[in-house]
């Protein structure tokens, strides 16, 4: 029996129509340094521009029309931006702690980090931050991640942003720029590394090896002073002495301890 060619057409759509949107945004590619978690899909890709960009430190708010926050870091650069929607079983959380992962692993620098409604509201990062409007979703389903990538590539930047918006899709924007010029110091902010020590357990500095420096010592004392029943222990060939040295800064004794492993400079243990 013949069917007729108006609904010979519909099956077609039907049939194929997943596969269109299922495909990556034409021309688009994956960031060397990042990997693609499974099943996600580039809906949005901005390849590599030169632009300055400006990135916050710190939770961001808008007062008389201007985007206020703690602190930022400044750099001009090849910019790229990625926004992937992940498959509908995966949530932003996951493929954000799965990416960040990777990433220390290979042993990148967190820079800041946020989450929820501590990041501020998710419609300034969507719209202000990262200029797309896929992005807006609720307050409390939002995570920002800002890193500085190991060496040789210490001069490039990478920020994450993984949000689920009121329909249930989740979305991973990664951003990452090459600084045309050296980046200089980047500290991490201390409620950062509460963080950072909270959710790994772990906090590690390989270049603190040598005598306590002050600038350190104060962001980890007033990291770990953020939440005071927090109890840690400290490795590496001068922990004693940065032992010592939160001390003075204000930390009770009582929460720190020193440990017998061995570490490449100054290591900090969750004692659960």
């Amino acid at each position: 029996m013949s069917m007729p060619k108006g609904f010979i057409r519909i099956l077609g759509l039907c049939c194929f129509s997943p596969l269109v949107f299922a495909a990556d945004v034409p021309g688009s590619q994956d960031l060397p340094s990042v990997a693609r978690q499974a099943d996600a899909q580039i809906v949005d890709y901005r390849p590599a521009e030169d632009k300055e960009r400006i990135y916050p430190l710190g939770s961001i708010r808008k007062i008389s029309g201007q985007l206020r926050y703690e602190g930022q870091a400044t750099a001009r650069g090849q910019t790229t931006a990625i926004t992937y929607e992940l498959p509908a079983e995966h949530t932003s959380s996951a493929a954000f702690t799965a990416t960040r992962e990777a990433l220390q692993a290979q042993g990148a620098q967190l820079l800041f980090w946020c989450q929820a409604r501590d990041c501020g509201e998710s419609s300034l990062w969507a719209n202000e931050v990262f200029g797309n409007a896929k992005l807006v979703g609720a307050d409390g389903q939002q995570e920002y991640l800002l890193l500085r990538l190991a060496a040789p590539q210490d001069n490039s930047l990478v920020a994450l942003y993984g949000i689920t918006r009121g329909n249930r899709r989740a979305y991973l924007h990664v951003e990452q720029l090459d600084a045309s010029a050296p980046l200089g110091d980047l500290l991490p902010t201390s409620a950062t590394l509460l963080r950072e020590l909270k959710s790994t357990g772990e906090l590690d500095f390989p270049k603190l090896g040598t005598e306590p420096d002050a600038t350190w010592l104060t962001l980890i004392s007033r990291g770990l002073n953020l939440d005071a029943t927090l109890r840690v222990s400290l490795t590496g060939p001068t922990a004693e002495a940065w032992r010592q040295g939160l001390i003075d800064q204000g930390v009770r004794a009582a929460r720190l301890e020193t440990g017998t492993a061995e570490a490449k400079g100054l290591h900090l243990h969750l004692i659960r």
